[in-house]
């Protein structure tokens, strides 16, 4: 079933919608929910949120790509999960190591200017995402969205392990000059 179907079948409030919703993304946004948390019921949890707040969003929202509104409500649920977690306690797990090395070129908001200043960030993101070539972001990507294993974006890309991390790197380096350029304080 296509996006633009789906979506008619949440504003028209029929139940179907989820099972149709689970069918075409249930793999998509379990993969998403389980790089994060790596715990079956976790993600299974998360997924499932993800579907009711879908049910709770649309209608009113109409999203151009459900496949990105759906991966972020899954994305968002899981690092709340993840937080809650490890709360007290520093995990050892890859999300951990994501954002470890991302905290070397991304500043930490501590202050009440923080939403503004997010927002700014999410758009100077975004702007950098699109000066890359596309492998380069599809990288980037796979690592600091959909928090995937080093050895997994190799296997992906068909590519030596080290030379994913060396793209990171250089990447990373890209993305704190880029910032740094933009006035960003890190």
């Amino acid at each position: 079933m296509k996006d633009a179907e789906i979506l008619e079948l949440y504003w028209g409030r029929e139940e179907r919608a989820i099972y149709e919703t689970q069918k075409a993304y249930g793999n998509y946004c379990y993969s998403i929910a389980w790089n994060i948390l790596y715990s079956r019921e976790d993600s299974d949890e998360c997924v499932n949120d993800t579907w009711l707040r879908a049910w709770n969003a649309i209608p009113p929202k109409r999203p151009g790509r459900l496949s990105l509104f759906l991966g972020t409500i899954t994305r968002n649920l899981s690092l709340d999960r993840w937080k809650e977690k490890h709360a007290m306690k520093r995990g050892s797990g890859e999300m951990e190591l994501a954002l470890d090395e991302l905290a070397e070129c991304v500043p930490a908001a501590h202050d009440t200017q923080a939403a503004v200043e997010a927002a700014e960030l999410e758009r100077m993101l975004n702007a950098f995402l699109r000066t890359l070539p596309e492998r380069e972001c599809n990288i980037f990507l796979r690592r600091y969205w959909y928090v995937e294993e080093y050895s997994e974006i190799a296997r992906r890309y068909g590519m030596k392990l080290n030379t994913v991390k060396t793209s990171l790197f250089r990447t990373r380096a890209k993305l704190r000059d880029y910032l740094e350029r933009e006035g960003v304080v890190i």
